[in-house]
């Protein structure tokens, strides 16, 4: 085996040619890889070193084991970039789903657009449970018990990508808006049933990893790493009408933030977004 480091552990350095496999189309994706017993020869190290070796790259997302059937290699992640350009979108239309990817092509070997994919909600919990709950009172101005939740996923491409809660003083919402499964544009949807216009008061971006709940959600391990996006929007004068917590799989998504209209040139003769 060709060496990286001395002092590398034997199992993640035949990881690293394993996953250099996987890069190179040895192993495609979706493919099965060798049984234990043909790598250790292909290899020439005993079968505990592959097992570790494996059990690395399914903790990196590189493979997924099916215990009973075999290992396979995943697909590359839906790389999804979710923008922020204060200028161009100053009302809150819902600017996730604005950004989702759902008519564009995907990368080879990943799942397109199927059935399901968007928004749909997934529960109408009560408020005044959690810290959550007390922080979206704050930043709204009022009580918790003048508050309504909402928590959404988003699909892409057949799996859960973003898990969304929405906060707002609207008591009660609608039963048909808060129905299990119902589709759609939950920003519209509530600034709709509340009867107003949102525009964007603020947003802030953040990490964390998955809790228990969120795990459940997305199908990813506890600990996930989940990129956050949070904020608040407001009526035309100003009054805080939404609070939102976005919490969205890492490996699946960035944030774009926008400086010059795209195709735009600065003063120094340069062209195109700053990202």
């Amino acid at each position: 085996m060709a060496t990286h480091r001395s002092d590398t552990p034997l199992y993640r350095r035949l990881a690293r040619q394993l996953q250099e496999r996987i890069a190179a189309g040895t192993y495609p994706a979706g493919s099965r890889l060798p049984s234990e017993p043909e790598l250790s020869a292909d290899f020439g190290v005993n079968r505990l070193t592959v097992r570790q070796a494996v059990a690395e790259l399914e903790r990196a997302a590189v493979l997924e084991i099916r215990r009973g059937v075999g290992t396979f290699v995943r697909p590359p992640a839906v790389r999804v970039s979710i923008t922020v350009d204060p200028r161009s979108q100053r009302f809150d239309l819902g600017s996730v789903h604005r950004a989702l990817p759902l008519d564009t092509p995907l990368p080879e070997g990943t799942a397109g657009v199927v059935e399901g994919d968007g928004e749909a909600v997934v529960a109408a919990p009560a408020v005044g449970r959690s810290a959550e709950d007390d922080e979206a009172a704050r930043q709204l101005g009022r009580t918790v018990g003048e508050l309504s939740r909402v928590d959404t996923v988003i699909r892409i491409g057949g799996r859960p990508r973003v898990a969304n809660s929405y906060w707002v003083p609207t008591r009660p919402l609608p039963a048909e808006l808060l129905r299990p499964g119902r589709p759609g544009n939950m920003v519209l949807a509530l600034a709709g049933a509340a009867g107003v216009e949102l525009e964007y008061d603020w947003r802030a971006f953040g990490a964390i990893g998955a809790d228990l709940a969120d795990a459940e959600l997305l199908g990813v391990p506890p600990g996930t790493p989940l990129l956050v996006r949070e904020g608040v929007s407001c009526t035309p004068d100003g009054t805080p009408a939404l609070y939102v917590r976005r919490r969205i799989d890492g490996s699946s998504a960035r944030f774009v933030l926008h400086y010059r209209e795209p195709g735009g040139t600065d003063g120094a003769g340069g062209s195109g977004p700053a990202r």
